[in-house]
C-alpha cells in the first residue's frame, strides 16, 4: 500500500511493474466515484481531486494483479507498482463494492474478453459449463441453464446488468433464459449465497450478463462475429457498436441465429439400439437487438435502453403415448433499462447509483400448431445504492430494492396458477481495510408477498370433487447477514473466508404447481399439496396442513489463492447447511392425462413429481491451477465436486458428478491454439427412484488465426467440440434419457473488434 497526501486538486505519477518497467494502458479508478483515468504509453497518469479529500485508487492492467493504493498527501511523482500474474483478473461489475475474481471474500468467476468469445454457445448454460463450480442442466441447444454448486432454478438468479432477466427460466428447466451471450462484454458468476446484493432469489448464486446497452463512454468501439457450426447447420451473425460525441453516447447491438435439429452419436432414447441420427424437436432460431443512449456528466452518466428478443425453439423428448407430437416454444421479450451512476460532493453521500428495469415476457408452448400453454411475466424492478464517504475508514452503501413479478401460465396444460410476487428490501453493506486484511459486512431484510388467484387442483380422479383454493396469500420476511475477510498474508497470496446466513421464500411455482408440464415431461405438484399413498397402491392428494416454511441457508466458503509469478491457483471449499430445502422429487406414481387436440385426443402417462421441503447439506471443493510454462505455452487444470445429502438419509437428485479437466494453450506467431478435455465421472450417488449416469469425456479444440496485417482486430477461427464423438448424457437434466449431448461438431467463423 502507498500512504502519501493530497493538499491540491491534482495528483499523478507512474504505473510500473516489479522490474521497474512502465505498465502501459493501466486504468486508475477512483474508488467511491465514477471517475477513471488511463495511463499513457509511458505509464504516466494524472488524477483530478477537486474535493481535496484523501483518495483510494484502484489500479488495474492486463496481465497484472489489481492493487488498491491509499493516498493521503500531495504527490505528483507517485510510484504505483503492479506485479505480473498468470491468473486473469477481471473486475466484477455486479457488486456495489469493488471486487474481482481474486480480491473477493465470496468466490467469483468472470468470463470476459477472448475467453468469453471462445466459450460462447447458443445457451447460457453451455457458455458457462466449463467454469469451475458451474454445470449445465442441459435441455437442448436453447433452454440449458447454469447450475451453481448443484443449485439451479429459483435459487440461481439470472440478471442483465444487475437486474433480473424477468423470464420464465426459473420456473421450469425447459424455458429458455431470455439473455444473449454473443453481445455480452462479460459474464459474472457469484458462487454461493448472494442474497445480500440481489435478494432471496439468489440464495444459490448469481449469473450476471454485462453488456453496453446503456453506454458509459462515447469512445467508438465495437465488435462483430459470423459463424457456422456443422452439428446443426447452426448460423450466427452478431455485432455491437458504441460511439458518441460531446456529452452523448449511443449503443446498438443485435444478433441472428438459426439452427436445425442437431446430430447425436446414437439413439435419442436411452436403451434403444441404433446409430447416429438427429434429435427431433431440437431446432431453433432467434434474433434480438438493443438500442441505448446516455448523457455523460462530469460526475457520471444517465442512460436508457430498449431491447427486444425473439426465439423459436424445439422442446425435445416430448411424446403422447405411442404418437410422437412435436412441441416447440415461441418466446418474445421487450425490455427497458434505466441506469444512472452519479458521484456527489456531499458531506456524507459520495454517490448514488440507480437501476430500473421493465420486462414484458411471453412464451407459448405449441403442439401441432396449437397453443397448449402460454407463460407471461410482466416485471418491474428498481434498485438505488446510496454510497457514503468513509466513516472511521468504513466505506459502504445503503440499498433500497423493489421487485414486482406478475406471472401467469394459462392453457390446457398450465401447471401453476397466475401469481403476483412483490418484494421490498433494505440492505446495508460496509467494508474496511485493516492493514493486509479487508473486512466486509452486510445485512438485508425483505418483505415478500405472494398472491395467487383461482388455484384449482382437479382431484376428480379420486372423489369426483374439485378442490379449489382461491386467493392464496403468503407473506414473509426473509433476512440475510454476511461477513467476510480477505487476508493478504504474504506476497502473491491471499485467503478469503466468508459466512452467509440467508433465507428464501419458496417461489409460487414451488408452492402452487399442480398439473402437466409438457416441456419437462412431468406432472408437477407444489408443496402446498401432499401426495399420500393409499392402501391399494395408488395415491391421493390433499392440502398441506402446515405453515409454509422459509428455506434457510448457512454457508461457509474458504478460498486460497496464489496469483504472483508463473504459477497460480484459486481453490475453494464450501459447506452449505440448508433447512427446508425445496426440491422436485419423484414420487414413484404416474398421472394419466388426456386432452383434445383438433379431431383427436392425446393421452399421456406422466411421472408425478412433488415439491418437498427437507433439511439438506451440500459441500464440496473447486480448484483451478494455472502454469505459464513458457511465454507461448500455458497449462490449466481444474476440478470441482458437489456432495448433496438429505440430513435424514439419502441423496438429492440431479446433482452433477465429480469433474476433472485440463487445458493447453499455445501461441505461435499469429496462431492461438487451445486443446481441452473434461472428464465427468459416473454419478452413482443418486436419490431414490433415480438412475445412475455413466461417465464420459469431452475433448475440444480451437484454433484462432489473427489477420491483423490485412484486417486490424480481426481473426479467423476453427472450433471443434466433442472431437471423439462421445455418446453422453447429463445427469442433472430431466431429459437425460431422451436427449443426449450433441455429436462431434466443427465450427468456422470470423470475428473482429474495432
Amino acid at each position: 500500500m502507498v500512504s502519501q497526501v493530497i493538499m491540491a486538486a491534482e495528483v499523478g505519477g507512474l504505473v510500473k511493474d516489479d522490474q521497474g518497467r512502465a505498465v502501459t494502458g493501466a486504468v486508475i479508478d477512483i474508488v467511491g466515484s465514477n471517475t477513471s483515468v488511463r495511463a499513457d504509453g509511458q505509464g504516466r497518469f494524472t488524477v483530478n481531486n477537486p474535493t481535496g479529500r484523501a483518495l483510494e485508487l484502484h489500479v488495474r492492467a492486463p496481465g497484472h494483479m489489481h492493487r488498491v493504493f491509499h493516498i493521503d498527501d500531495q504527490r505528483s511523482d507517485l510510484q504505483l507498482v503492479l506485479t505480473p500474474t498468470v491468473v486473469e483478473v477481471i473486475n466484477v461489475v455486479g457488486l456495489p463494492w469493488h471486487a474481482s475474481n481474486v480480491e473477493s471474500a465470496q468466490p467469483v468467476s468472470v468470463l470476459g474478453d477472448e475467453e468469453l468469445r471462445r466459450r460462447q454457445s447458443s445457451t447460457l448454460g453451455d457458455t458457462l459449463q466449463h467454469q469451475v463450480g458451474v454445470h449445465s442442466n442441459y435441455y437442448g441447444p436453447v433452454a440449458s441453464s447454469p447450475i451453481i454448486r448443484g443449485l439451479d432454478g429459483p435459487r440461481v438468479l439470472i440478471t442483465q446488468n444487475g437486474l433480473d432477466a424477468g423470464d420464465a427460466s426459473r420456473v421450469g428447466p425447459d424455458h429458455a433464459v431470455a439473455t444473449e451471450a454473443s453481445t455480452a462484454r462479460q459474464i459474472e458468476i457469484l458462487r454461493g449465497p448472494s442474497t445480500l446484493f440481489y435478494g432471496s432469489g439468489a440464495i444459490g448464486g448469481v449469473v450476471n450478463i454485462v453488456d453496453d446497452r446503456v453506454p458509459q463512454s462515447n469512445e467508438t468501439e465495437g465488435e462483430w462475429r459470423v459463424e457456422h457450426n456443422s452439428v446443426a447447420d447452426d448460423k450466427l451473425v452478431s455485432g455491437s457498436i458504441t460511439t458518441g460525441t460531446g456529452n452523448v453516447a449511443v449503443h446498438a447491438d443485435g444478433f441472428w441465429r438459426d439452427a436445425n435439429d442437431y446430430k447425436i452419436p446414437g439413439p435419442a432414447a436411452a436403451g434403444e439400439a441404433g446409430g447416429s441420427t438427429r434429435l427431433p424437436s431440437s431446432a431453433n432460431d432467434s434474433q434480438g437487438f438493443n438500442l441505448g443512449g446516455s448523457y455523460l456528466l462530469d460526475n457520471g452518466f444517465v442512460g436508457l435502453s430498449v431491447g427486444r428478443l425473439e426465439r423459436t425453439y424445439g422442446i425435445p423428448g416430448h411424446s403422447h403415448g405411442i404418437e410422437d407430437v412435436p412441441v416447440h416454444a415461441e418466446l418474445e421479450q421487450d425490455r427497458i433499462q434505466f441506469i444512472s451512476e452519479l458521484a456527489l460532493d456531499h458531506a456524507i453521500i459520495s454517490g448514488i447509483n440507480t437501476r430500473f428495469g421493465y420486462t414484458n415476457y411471453r412464451h407459448d408452448e405449441i403442439e401441432e400448431d396449437q397453443i397448449a400453454t402460454t407463460f407471461t411475466n410482466e416485471s418491474y424492478e428498481g434498485r438505488v445504492d446510496i454510497f457514503h464517504h468513509p466513516l472511521a475508514d468504513w466505506r459502504g452503501a445503503l440499498t433500497v430494492h423493489y421487485k414486482r413479478s406478475d406471472f401467469s401460465a394459462t392453457g390446457m396444460e398450465a401447471f401453476t396458477p397466475p401469481s403476483l410476487t412483490e418484494t421490498w428490501a433494505l440492505a446495508l453493506i460496509e467494508e474496511r481495510h485493516f492493514g493486509p486484511v479487508l473486512l466486509q459486512l452486510g445485512a438485508r431484510i425483505e418483505q415478500t408477498d405472494i398472491t395467487a388467484d383461482n388455484f384449482v387442483a382437479n382431484l376428480s380422479r379420486y372423489d369426483d370433487s374439485l378442490l379449489s383454493v382461491y386467493s392464496v396469500d403468503h407473506s414473509s420476511n426473509p433476512f440475510s447477514v454476511s461477513g467476510g475477510v480477505v487476508w493478504d498474508f504474504t506476497q502473491g497470496y491471499n485467503l478469503g473466508v466468508s459466512f452467509t446466513h440467508a433465507q428464501r421464500t419458496p417461489s409460487a411455482a414451488e408452492l402452487l404447481s399442480y398439473g402437466p408440464h409438457i416441456g419437462s415431461g412431468l406432472f408437477e405438484s407444489g408443496a402446498l399439496l401432499d401426495i399420500k399413498p393409499t392402501a391399494d397402491g395408488g395415491y391421493e392428494v390433499d392440502l398441506h396442513r402446515g405453515d409454509v416454511k422459509l428455506e434457510k441457508s448457512s454457508n461457509l466458503d474458504i478460498s486460497l489463492r496464489k496469483f504472483d509469478g508463473k504459477f497460480g491457483f484459486i481453490t475453494n471449499i464450501f459447506y452449505n447447511r440448508i433447512d427446508n430445502y425445496y426440491y422436485l422429487n419423484d414420487t414413484g406414481f404416474n398421472e394419466s392425462i388426456a386432452h383434445e387436440h383438433g379431431d383427436h385426443y392425446h393421452y399421456m402417462d406422466l411421472p408425478l413429481y412433488a415439491y418437498q421441503a427437507q433439511d439438506a447439506d451440500l459441500y464440496g471443493f473447486e480448484g483451478e491451477f494455472i502454469w505459464q510454462a513458457t511465454d507461448a505455452l500455458k497449462l490449466t487444470v481444474m476440478t470441482d465436486y458437489i456432495r448433496a445429502q438429505l440430513r435424514d438419509g439419502g441423496d438429492l437428485p440431479r446433482i452433477p458428478p465429480l469433474r476433472i479437466g485440463g487445458r493447453v494453450q499455445y501461441e505461435i506467431a499469429d496462431f492461438d491454439i487451445e486443446l481441452s478435455a473434461s472428464r465427468y465421472l459416473r454419478q452413482d450417488r443418486v436419490a431414490a427412484l433415480e438412475d445412475e449416469t455413466s461417465g464420459y469425456t469431452l475433448v475440444d479444440l480451437q484454433v484462432n488465426y489473427d489477420i491483423n496485417r490485412w484486417l486490424p482486430g480481426t481473426s479467423i477461427y476453427l472450433k471443434g467440440q466433442n472431437l471423439t464423438d462421445e455418446y453422453a448424457r447429463v445427469h442433472a437434466s430431466f431429459l437425460k434419457d431422451k436427449a443426449p449431448l450433441p455429436a462431434r461438431s466443427v465450427a468456422v467463423g470470423i470475428s473482429g473488434k474495432f
